[in-house]
């Protein structure tokens, strides 16, 4: 019997109480499902203990904290020194997310802006990816990512990207990747999926957003890493490959970014 091709969620939340008492059970399938390593992310930094000991508990799993734009009114501003100190951890792969988010807290854009300019900054200093959210904010994001980069080039992912095609555009020119989340496989995402269609291969990353996002045929319940199958087959048609090629190329552009998490890497 074949092994499934190894894929990577590149973007989970295991220490959401959706996952409460079930944490071995959902990694076993996620690994019986290829997913043999994931990042599981910390969205509010009062929390980043609980996030790097799932992370120091289990192989294959890793993390990356900030704060989420949603969250970014309610809790304290983070500094640069602060994620830097957390970066220090040799399962930290990433800075975030963070990001902007308009659709259902326009009212704290300033504070979110502010959030967002120091996890730029963070990610600069310590060379790590920064892991974008982005919603109904595409105008704002695309300048601030860009005034960034132009000070100080860094590395970063679209997180569960589902903007514009202008948004896309300019993250990819500056060398920034998309992540593909179970969105891209729901029926009525035409539109998203032409935008992944159009970018290099070699920028297109995978994830659930679990609890998040289910793809199809789990829609509309809880996610989980093991699902990050599902939308890698969908990913693989929509760029006429097989399953193993897209698979492949996916790990490899994950291992490109989030170096910490690569075969061979130190906390690995």
């Amino acid at each position: 019997m074949s092994l499934p091709p190894e894929i990577v969620d590149s973007h989970c939340h295991l220490d959401f109480p959706d996952f409460d008492g079930e944490l071995p059970a959902v990694i076993a399938r996620a690994r019986a499902a290829g997913v043999r390593r994931m990042v599981t992310i910390c969205t509010r930094l009062r929390q980043e203990p609980q996030v790097r000991a799932i992370a120091e508990a289990h192989e294959g799993v890793f993390y990356a904290a900030g704060t989420h734009p949603m969250s970014a009114a309610e809790e304290p501003l983070a500094t640069v020194d602060e994620l830097v100190a957390l970066a220090r951890h040799p399962k930290f792969v990433g800075i975030g997310e963070t990001g902007l988010d308009y659709h259902y807290t326009a009212e704290s854009a300033a504070v979110q802006q502010a959030s967002l300019r120091i996890h730029i900054e963070a990610a600069q200093e310590t060379g790590l990816p920064l892991i974008i959210h982005a919603r109904a904010a595409d105008d704002d994001m695309a300048r601030i990512l860009a005034e960034g980069y132009r000070a100080r080039p860094y590395t970063c992912v679209m997180h569960c990207f589902s903007s514009g095609e202008g948004l896309a555009r300019a993250a990819l020119e500056m060398g920034f990747y998309l992540s593909m989340s179970g969105i891209a496989a729901f029926p009525k995402s035409h539109e998203l999926r032409a935008i992944f269609a159009a970018a290099p291969l070699d920028r297109i990353l995978l994830e659930t957003d679990s609890p998040y996002l289910a793809p199809p045929p789990h829609r509309g319940r809880r996610n989980e890493p093991a699902y990050t199958a599902f939308t890698a087959r969908a990913g693989a048609d929509l760029f006429g490959m097989s399953l193993p090629d897209f698979a492949a190329a996916t790990t490899a552009n994950f291992d490109r970014l989030f170096t910490r998490a690569a075969p061979g890497a130190k906390a690995a």
